[in-house]
C-alpha cells in the first residue's frame, strides 16, 4: 500500500449504535474498509480464576490492553497486516486464536473508549462520537448481552447500575470533547451519509487508478 490508511475512531456509550454506523460505512464502500472492535483488546485473563474474571469491570479503561492496541494500530497505519486478538465474554478472557487483518484504505476502530487514550487519538484522522439516549442504550445492551454474552436480565441490570452508568459518566461521555463529529441518536441518516461520503472520498484520493481515470 503506497499510502497510509485513513483511520476513523467511533466512540460513544454502550448500545449507542457505534457498530451499526461502522458496518453501514463498510457496506457503502464494499470491501475497501477494515473494521476493528475495541472489545478485542480487553486484557487477557487466562491466568486468573474464572470467579475473579466474572468481576471484571469492562466499562473501565484499565480493562483495555492499550499497549497492544496502539502497537496494532501503528502496524495497520504503516499498511502492514496484523493479527488481532479475539475475546470470549462468556469465559472472560481472550481466545487462543487470533484474527489476521489486512489494512484497507479506510480503517474504523469502534468501541466505548475509541476516543479515550491520547496515543490512540494521535493516530486517528477522524474522531466520531455517537450520542444516544440512555434509555435506548440500556435496552440495546440488554438485548446484546442476553443474545451474545450468556448473561441474565438481573445480571445485566445490576451491572448497568453498578458500573456501566457511572463509568459512562466518568470516562466515556467526556471523550466527546475530542470528537471531530458528534452523531445524535446513532442512526442519524444525514450524519451517516456524510461519513460514507468522507470514506469514499478518502478511498478515491488514495487510489491511483481512480485518480488517473479522472484526469
Amino acid at each position: 500500500m503506497s499510502e497510509s490508511p485513513f483511520l476513523i475512531g467511533i466512540g460513544g456509550g454502550t448500545g449507542a449504535g457505534k457498530t451499526t454506523i461502522a458496518t453501514e460505512i463498510a457496506e457503502s464502500v464494499d470491501s475497501e474498509i477494515t473494521l476493528l472492535s475495541l472489545d478485542s483488546y480487553y486484557d487477557d485473563q487466562s491466568d486468573v480464576p474464572l470467579e475473579e474474571r466474572k468481576e471484571t469491570n469492562y466499562d473501565h479503561p484499565d480493562a483495555i490492553d492499550w499497549d497492544r492496541l496502539v502497537a496494532d494500530l501503528r502496524t495497520i497505519v504503516r499498511g502492514e497486516t496484523v493479527s488481532i486478538p479475539q475475546y470470549d465474554f462468556e469465559r472472560h478472557s481472550r481466545k487462543s486464536t487470533e484474527r489476521t487483518v489486512d489494512p484497507e484504505p479506510i480503517v474504523v476502530l469502534e468501541g466505548i473508549f475509541a476516543l479515550y487514550h491520547e496515543r490512540v487519538l494521535d493516530l486517528l484522522d477522524l474522531a466520531v462520537y455517537v450520542q444516544t439516549d440512555p434509555d435506548v442504550r440500556v435496552l440495546r445492551r440488554l438485548q446484546r448481552d442476553l443474545a451474545d454474552r450468556g448473561r441474565t436480565v438481573d445480571g445485566v441490570i445490576d451491572q448497568y447500575l453498578s458500573t456501566v452508568k457511572p463509568m459512562h459518566e466518568r470516562f466515556v461521555e467526556p471523550t466527546k470533547r475530542d470528537a471531530d463529529v458528534i452523531i445524535p441518536e446513532g442512526s442519524n441518516p444525514a450524519a451517516i451519509d456524510l461519513l460514507r461520503e468522507k470514506a469514499r472520498t478518502e478511498i478515491e484520493s488514495r487510489d491511483p487508478v481512480s485518480r488517473s481515470s479522472e484526469s
